[in-house]
């Protein structure tokens, strides 16, 4: 169904009615800007671009779009890499841009109340100043929506520290597809009286209601963290140096890792050094944050001391082969950068095929053998890049188009592949969307992770919140 043709009076005309004057735009600028996220597969066709301000708009809105059938997508930075915010049948994209609202962070509860279209990094700023981070953080940071967050329950680089978003939401605001405001759960720490239906919401990829806000949770900044970069003899050894990093005493902020591809791409596409004079086939970036408690006893000496040792553990077992210690936070940054960079870096050297799925972690190193085999035997000649935050058991499987290949037949390869490898997690009892969705991209590929039954009862909640089925419409199902 195309929904571009319900954009005619009176409906526009209650529009000038009821909004200011700079609530709804057509312009071809914003219709490109905000009709796509990051997946560019979709060709966008937005009718309009909405940007309330206030949850009362978005409420007014939403019940003005349901008596005329009009289709909304809920839009928040776009970051997303399933197609989940892309409005490609004409329908009405709103926007949360306008909503950032920033309440005082509450020191005691340790929470802060936001709208929906706050930074993801500018929550980061806004808390900082109080020694207090709400610890959800990823590479878009700098671009990504707390709305958006919540409704993909968003991961990222510390996950095996903290988890995933939906553990540091405490309350939300939801506006249905009706116009219903509900209020859910506020800043309450224990709540048990039935149906959590906050949680109903988060990850729910936009499909049943808007957040507009959301009471978040925070926790302390962390003290002084140190960030190594080892390299290592392939995947096995990747898996039992974590095992060895599980064991050690100080708390692991983040373990990421990425094969020797990855790495001369982003050091190639974004003119950054390599940290070894060789390469290696694989690599493990590792960040942790110092035990607080030894430096108070001992003015940091006895982790020190305890740090020193643990390495020289790590090189003893032949564990990793060669590393490096960030001295500095620039040094830091910079071997950040060497993870961070290579969606972009994929991205700058040619047409990728993206798979970001999540395995047990018990059963990643077996898993990681059965897809290299799945890949040699079919013999496609298609070069693999792996990375991922291994920690979690999340991998961005990411195959390159050759030079000399057409497109088309490279789509048809990647889709024909992708049926095996799905079927692989499956037999893992893993998901093929681990961090980004459904959205559109994948939703053809649901059965794979979840069952008929599961599906059953996602489509009935759906039902039974947006009856009309307008809430970005074609998404997840």
């Amino acid at each position: 169904m195309n929904f571009i043709q319900k954009l005619k009076d009176p409906f526009l005309s209650q529009v000038a009615d009821l909004f200011p004057f700079d609530f709804l735009s057509q312009s071809s600028e914003d219709l490109l800007l905000y009709g796509k996220d990051w997946t560019r597969v979709y060709v966008p066709n937005p009718s309009a671009i909405a940007f309330p301000r206030t949850t009362e708009e978005v409420s007014q809105f939403l019940k003005l779009c349901s008596d005329h059938q009009v289709a909304v997508v809920p839009s928040g930075g776009r970051t997303g890499l399933a197609g989940g915010a892309v409005a490609v049948q004409g329908e009405i994209v709103l926007s949360l841009r306008r909503m950032n609202r920033l309440d005082a962070v509450d020191e005691l509860a340790q929470t802060v109340r936001v709208q929906a279209g706050c930074v993801t990094e500018a929550v980061h700023q806004h808390t900082g100043l109080h020694g207090l981070t709400w610890p959800v953080d990823f590479a878009s940071k700098g671009s990504s929506q707390v709305g958006g967050n919540i409704s993909t329950n968003a991961g990222g680089v510390k996950v095996i520290r903290y988890g995933l978003t939906r553990q540091w939401v405490l309350g939300l605001q939801v506006v249905t597809m009706k116009g219903e405001i509900l209020e859910l759960n506020g800043a309450l720490e224990k709540n048990n009286t039935g149906l959590d239906l906050r949680q109903l919401f988060i990850g729910s990829e936009g499909t049943l209601g808007i957040i507009t806000e959301a009471t978040l949770k925070l926790t302390r900044t962390p003290g002084e963290l140190d960030v190594f970069f080892f390299a290592v003899d392939g995947i096995p050894k990747v898996l039992e140096l974590f095992q060895e990093v599980r064991k050690a005493s100080f708390s692991i902020m983040a373990f990421e890792f990425l094969t020797k591809n990855c790495l001369n791409l982003v050091t190639q596409m974004r003119g950054l050094k390599a940290p070894f004079s060789r390469d290696y086939s694989a690599y493990v970036l590792i960040e942790i944050e110092r035990n607080r408690a030894l430096n108070t006893e001992s003015g940091g000496k006895n982790f020190e001391d305890q740090m020193e040792s643990w390495l020289a553990t790590l090189f003893e077992k032949e564990l990793v082969l060669d590393g490096t210690l960030a001295q500095s936070p620039r040094d830091a940054r910079d071997l950040w950068s060497l993870r961070e960079g290579i969606s972009e870096s994929l991205s700058m050297k040619g047409r990728v095929h993206k798979n970001d799925i999540a395995l047990p972690v018990s059963g990643l190193k077996n898993f990681i053998e059965e897809m290299n085999l799945l890949f040699s035997r079919r013999q496609l000649g298609l070069e693999v890049f792996l990375f991922g935050h291994i920690g979690d058991g999340n991998l961005h499987v990411n195959t390159m188009m050759p030079e000399g290949m057409g497109q088309e037949e490279f789509e048809r390869i990647c889709d024909a592949v992708d049926l095996d490898l799905f079927s692989l997690v499956q037999s893992y009892e893993g998901s093929v969307s681990a961090e980004h969705g459904i959205g559109l991209l994948k939703k053809n590929v649901l059965h794979f992770s979840r069952s008929p039954i599961e599906i059953a009862l996602m489509k009935d909640f759906k039902r039974i919140l947006d009856p009309q089925g307008l809430l970005n419409p074609g998404k997840i199902f």
